[in-house]
């Protein structure tokens, strides 16, 4: 674990950091690589003699919003460019979430963070993920070399595609010292349908039917009766939303149109705009799970397989994405509990409690990831620890 007296370096610029890390490769120092420090606790612990954070490198390089491409430090917090791009009428696609109030650290979420972990919200059912936004990004490696891929413009097929590796590496392939995302105009208004009391099945079968249709759905998740009676949703039964998005005409003309599709499923009721956005906000930073102490799972899973995890796993859920995203609550044992997943087709990770947090890697994928480990930072030198047991 880190020495409570271990050195805490703050760079302010690109080449701060490729200093710092070159210093640290020749002398053979491991380093923790952090950005706002919301998502610290996710992950094996840290084998590192120096902190580096990234919370000095917190500047918008630039913004062109007729160009939609944003350029920023990767210490940016994510709350302040949400307010930039709003304001010039636009949104961050894949809506990242904050999860500071779930996993109770301190700090504030980061554009670096979001990317390295590639933490995705509600609307990657339309948009996609994270790393489908990030179109290029400066950065150091374990060497101590600074490097750059992709570009800034969204049209960009040069060389191999490391924005997707460098989204989910946790800080452990390089120190991204510049990210450039797509940004997209925001919806006009929004309208979530809710469905009361419908079972985890036929929950399924009606995220389903819409996310298949042609209405154009932005969010689909089911709170079971156990998740929607807790704050801050406090409902009786449990609780399936189907959002759209887009201007006004167009989501009225295709609310009225999934009315009919899923008609037969009982009472439903309409949220307005702001109640809309209210609810997805919770559901996006998994407010109903924040203050139970068991520990919390994410798993990943093909959507028409997520309703099925509470028959094989015991413990409360969230379904996000139409099912492909369960935030689970369990006490059972991890390894039975990943090997149930598995069977469903997916896999889990541990956002919060003791034990590995990633899937174990055997075989032919862990000799790839070992390979590429070593050709990004061979010395180990980064977040030393964090994804595979150090």
């Amino acid at each position: 674990m880190l020495d409570a007296t271990a050195c805490i370096d703050t760079p302010t610029s690109a080449d701060e950091v490729q200093k710092l890390v070159a210093e640290a490769a020749a002398e053979g120092r491991r380093l923790e690589i952090v950005g706002g420090g919301t998502k610290r606790g996710i992950g094996g612990p840290v084998r590192a003699d120096a902190v580096l954070s990234l919370a000095g490198l917190d500047k918008l390089v630039d913004y062109a919003p007729e160009e939609l491409v944003l350029t920023a430090q990767p210490g940016i917090r994510l709350a302040d460019l949400e307010r930039l791009v709003a304001a010039e009428g636009q949104m961050l696609p894949f809506e990242p979430p904050h999860l500071g109030g779930l996993l109770g650290e301190p700090g504030e979420a980061t554009l670096g963070g979001t990317l390295a972990a590639n933490l995705s919200g509600p609307r990657r059912v339309r948009a996609g993920a994270a790393r489908d936004h990030l179109l290029g990004f400066e950065a150091v490696n374990g060497r101590g070399e600074r490097f750059k891929a992709g570009g800034k413009v969204v049209k960009n097929v040069t060389g191999y595609d490391l924005s997707k590796l460098m989204c989910g590496s946790w800080g452990t392939l390089a120190v991204m010292t510049e990210v450039t995302i797509k940004v997209l105009p925001a919806p006009r208004t929004e309208m979530t349908l809710l469905f009361f009391g419908l079972d985890d099945r036929r929950a399924a079968q009606a995220m389903g039917r819409a996310l298949n249709s042609a209405c154009e759905v932005s969010g689909a998740a089911h709170l079971p009766t156990s998740a929607a009676q807790r704050p801050p949703l406090g409902a009786d039964l449990a609780v399936t939303a189907i959002r759209l998005e887009g201007f006004e005409a167009s989501v009225a003309s295709r609310l009225q149109a999934l009315v009919r599709l899923l008609q037969g499923l009982g009472a439903i009721q309409q949220l307005n705009a702001a109640h809309s956005a209210e609810f997805w906000a919770q559901v996006r930073e998994v407010d109903a799970f924040a203050a139970d102490p068991r520990p919390l799972w994410r798993l990943s899973l093909p959507p028409a397989n997520g309703w099925q995890v509470p028959g094989v796993i015991v413990g409360d859920i969230i379904q996000d994405w139409g099912g492909g995203l369960v935030w689970l609550l369990s006490d059972a044992e991890p390894q039975s509990l990943r090997a149930a997943v598995r069977a469903l087709g997916g896999h889990a990770t541990l956002y919060r409690g003791d034990g590995p947090a990633f899937e174990p890697l055997t075989g032919p994928l862990a000799a790839l990831t070992a390979r590429v480990k070593a050709a990004f930072d061979p010395l180990d030198i980064l977040n030393p620890g964090r994804m595979v047991p150090a």
